[in-house]
């Protein structure tokens, strides 16, 4: 800890309206932190400069998501955890509640603020693209009264907003206008999670006859704020997904966008990874898959919770994820499915994939070591099909090598066997059992989510 407490002040208010009068009094001069997790790095590191800090965490004025036919207003002091949690956020704006998952561990998420990520004003924050493509609105306070401003153009440089010295952010508005677009969104960092962006993109789109009839699209850590790319909405508005080649898209992209070399990425790397998820984002909205719903997608997005919780199940076998998959419905296709499967997997504990591992048969059995769904079972057989037919001396060697890696590891090998051959299996496992434990976790979870991947597209078309 490189900071001295004493050089610091930090007093708690017990209402908004004081909070606000003590900015008024002295603007410029009290930091309002709510969570304090960005705050608190900067402490850490001994360059944190504002010494008087006035917390609202807390302040009732500042909680509260409330819910509208025709709108969402979030407390500025709703947390990532609040976001992630609430059923009409879930429903109608699904890229906020993805980049709230992303956002730190869970202890961040439970303390972190979405007014705090805003007035931040990182360009790497998590959640900023999504505002920007829902087009929200912020309600800003002061002793001088309330005022309601556009999010889009709200930043107006590194570090800095369009909200004067003795203001506050109250409140986040989201219309509800988007239930018929469909929704894009990805971040990529140097891991899976817990990590701050290289690139974030967010992005939502809707066709008519064919062609792009509406198109919002935000990125992030690409330019001093976060960039809702505007000349490119507008050359993509009215074309159809595939007027447009990879090369000039690219094009497009790097001479919107301002990215630098930094500690994370290179200017290069950051301009090559936005175009293509750009790239990706208009093929997944121009595909077939977005044009017409699954029917048995249809039917499970129907079902009572506990039934959809059950029918989805034998896909992964963590029941944590099944109901979290059931909770997120409905789902406009399998695209934007099997993208939330793998947000959700990733953002469940240990136990929860080790669940989802006993649910499985050892390589070259028929039987999980616990009871599941037939149709578990029948899956596993079909993914299996390849060892079972396979040569003996393979099948001894992969029963030995079975034995060793549970007593190694204390549980089952995981592998998607899916398309592999005996052999290829064999080779996997000698190599996985020099994993340390905390590699190996990590390994087998990869695998796991590729077989819950491909699970759902077979449950899918049943």
């Amino acid at each position: 800890m490189r900071s001295d407490p004493g050089d610091y002040e930090l007093v708690a208010p017990g209402s908004l309206e004081e909070v606000v009068a003590m900015l008024a009094r002295e603007p410029g001069v009290w930091l309002p932190i709510a969570g304090g997790t960005d705050v608190m790095v900067l402490y850490g590191a001994g360059t944190l400069r504002a010494r008087k800090l006035v917390s609202i965490w807390n302040l009732r004025e500042l909680r509260g998501i409330e819910e509208s036919p025709d709108e969402i207003a979030i407390g500025a002091g709703s947390t990532y955890t609040d976001l992630r949690q609430h059923a009409g956020i879930v429903k109608e704006f699904s890229l906020l509640t993805r980049a709230a998952s992303w956002t730190g561990g869970i202890a961040n998420q439970n303390r972190g603020t979405l007014g705090g990520n805003i007035a931040n004003a990182s360009p790497a924050a998590d959640c900023l693209p999504a505002l920007l493509v829902y087009d929200a609105e912020l309600t800003l306070i002061s002793l001088r009264g309330e005022r309601r401003v556009a999010y889009r153009g709200f930043h107006a440089g590194y570090k800095k907003t369009a909200m004067a010295a003795d203001e506050l952010i109250r409140t986040i508005h989201l219309k509800k206008k988007y239930a018929g677009h469909f929704a894009f969104t990805r971040k990529v960092g140097a891991r899976q999670s817990q990590a701050i962006a290289k690139v974030n993109i967010a992005a939502l789109g809707r066709l008519a006859n064919g062609a792009i009839e509406d198109v919002h699209i935000a990125l992030g850590s690409v330019a001093p704020v976060p960039l809702r790319l505007d000349r490119l909405e507008r050359a993509l508005t009215g074309k159809k997904v595939e007027s447009f080649s990879a090369d000039e898209l690219r094009r497009q992209v790097a001479g919107e966008i301002a990215t630098i070399d930094d500690i994370r990425s290179t200017a290069r790397y950051r301009a090559a990874v936005a175009g293509n998820l750009i790239i990706e984002f208009l093929h997944r909205l121009g595909s077939a898959d977005h044009g017409g719903v699954k029917e048995s997608l249809v039917r499970w997005n129907r079902m009572r919770h506990e039934e959809a919780t059950q029918s989805i199940l034998p896909c992964c076998g963590a029941r944590r994820w099944a109901n979290a998959m059931a909770a997120r419905r409905p789902f406009e296709n399998a695209s934007s499915m099997l993208e939330t499967s793998r947000e959700i997997w990733w953002n469940l504990e240990p136990a929860d994939w080790l669940e989802a591992f006993r649910s499985h048969p050892r390589i070259g059995e028929s039987q999980s070591p616990e009871p599941v769904p037939g149709r578990s079972q029948k899956w596993s057989a079909e993914e299996q099909g390849q060892v079972v037919e396979g040569d003996e001396a393979v099948k001894l060697a992969l029963e030995q090598g079975n034995r060793q890696y549970e007593e190694r590891f204390g549980r089952i090998f995981i592998v998607c066997a899916t398309g592999k051959s005996p052999s290829a299996i064999l080779e996997i496992l000698r190599r996985r059992l020099q994993n340390d434990q905390a590699a190996e976790l990590q390994e087998s979870a990869k695998e796991q989510e590729q077989i819950t991947k491909i699970r759902l597209e077979k449950w899918l078309g049943e």
